[in-house]
């Protein structure tokens, strides 16, 4: 619980973690061919096939951020003057197009309002009117909370595009946003430690479908990277799966560490059960926002996320208003970051322990911001009158 101490961290990650996870991330120094952390990294690269769906996709746990998956992505996937297309719901739907023109991709944008996603017959008229190596999709864009339809999508490429390589920016959305890898036919998932897979920030996770790994066999021209090129990680992750250690450069051992305990805990409960408990959550969530009168950056339920939520503010009041009063509750949010709305919305947290156990997070949280929004003249107590979301 909040003190005047320590805050609770309710952002879109990291996020708050259990006390078996900090634990595991506090271990003395070890070596990374130590038995102990090679029988680790074994069991996360096989739970993390659980967490998405796959028997046979292939996942790299590469020390780095979230972002190292779009290059990863990008550098091994894309040869110069090759068709991208990407669906772009916010901030970061635009940054993964920038990491693909970056690597020499002929990017399209297929864009949506604030709030909305495209539509699949938008889609689809996209993928018949030019042949795309690949198509992106944010499943949860943490600039606006919006959740997309990548079975949809995936669905609409096997009709219209069945040789378009699917890749997902699953940042913060996997292990909280249900994700059927082999059944959906996606190609690449990219997620990252510090959000509902519960752990300390500083690990890329990415899972390559077995088409995608021939993708990168089949190229014409050198992957243009040396740290993110996977025919280099490729026999690492094999070999610590086999636990056998192999070098190319040091893994993360701690983080590691962490990562496995947070992976046991989710295993342990089920996916099913982690995916039901992070909708109740968001479903909590969303109804005090509609307590308070107001909107969520999301424009229908549909389309909100089960991790976090973004919400509009009142005209009266900004993110830089709110913030330092949820800050004095013991109680750390985001403010906004789309272009031209930042200061209009602030953001929730709400996945990993925070929406998996009983630990009164998401209470103290949602009774902090009801109180700062009192204090900041926004008379929560009288609902029943919702405030429009701002025209854009």
């Amino acid at each position: 619980m909040p003190t005047k101490e320590r805050a609770l961290c309710m952002i879109p990650g990291p996020v708050e973690m259990s006390a078996a996870v900090l634990a595991a991330n506090s271990t003395p120094a070890t070596a990374h061919t130590d038995p102990v952390f090679v029988e680790a990294f074994g069991q996360v690269i096989e739970g993390l096939r659980t967490v998405v769906g796959t028997k046979d996709g292939q996942p790299f746990v590469i020390a780095g951020s979230g972002t190292l998956g779009w290059d990863q992505a990008a550098a091994n996937l894309i040869e110069e003057g090759e068709h991208v297309l990407v669906l772009s719901n916010g901030y970061f739907g635009e940054g993964l197009a920038d990491c693909m023109e970056t690597y020499g991709a002929q990017v399209t944008r297929l864009r949506a309002a604030p709030g909305h996603r495209q539509a699949l017959a938008e889609v689809a008229q996209a993928l018949r009117a030019k042949a795309y190596k690949a198509i992106t999709v944010s499943q949860v864009d943490t600039s606006t909370g919006v959740l997309a339809d990548v079975e949809g999508v995936c669905e609409v490429v096997r009709d219209h595009s069945p040789a378009t390589l699917v890749v997902v920016d699953g940042v913060c959305a996997t292990a909280a946003e249900r994700l059927c890898f082999d059944a959906w036919g996606v190609d690449v998932v990219i997620t990252a430690s510090q959000k509902a897979l519960g752990s300390p920030p500083g690990i890329s996770v990415v899972v390559a479908s077995q088409r995608a790994l021939q993708t990168v066999e089949a190229r014409k021209t050198r992957v243009p990277a040396y740290y993110a090129n996977w025919t280099r990680w490729l026999p690492i992750m094999q070999a610590y799966e086999a636990r056998a250690p192999k070098y190319f450069a040091t893994p993360c051992v701690q983080a590691i560490f962490a990562l496995n305990a947070s992976l046991r805990d989710i295993l342990d409960d089920g996916m099913e059960a982690v995916f039901a408990a992070h909708e109740r959550t968001a479903a909590k969530v969303r109804a005090a926002v509609d307590s308070w009168g107001l909107k969520t950056v999301a424009a229908e339920p549909a389309l909100c996320s089960n991790a976090m939520t973004a919400v509009w503010l009142p005209e009266s009041i900004q993110a830089a208003d709110l913030l330092p009063k949820l800050k004095a509750r013991g109680v750390v949010a985001a403010g906004g970051i789309l272009a031209g709305h930042a200061h209009r919305y602030f953001r929730l947290g709400h996945m990993g322990v925070s929406a998996t156990r009983d630990n009164g997070f998401v209470d103290a949280t949602l009774a902090a911001a009801a109180a700062a929004l009192e204090e900041c003249g926004h008379p929560v107590a009288q609902s029943g009158r919702s405030s429009p979301p701002p025209r854009l």
